[in-house]
């Protein structure tokens, strides 16, 4: 979800489209969220850990 978002944001700024520079702004924050829960030990959707 990280590399993901990454991409999107690469993607979004070379062609300017808006939509994929915000969707990749939103999963880039929500795969570090879940990484940052799983790496702390909270188990992340029934799992212990997230990747």
């Amino acid at each position: 979800m990280i590399s993901i978002g990454i991409i999107l944001l690469i993607v979004g700024f070379v062609t300017g489209i808006g939509i994929l520079w915000t969707i990749g702004i939103v999963l880039l924050v929500v795969g570090l969220a879940l990484w940052l829960l799983g790496a702390v030990g909270h188990a992340v959707g029934g799992r212990r850990h997230y990747w």
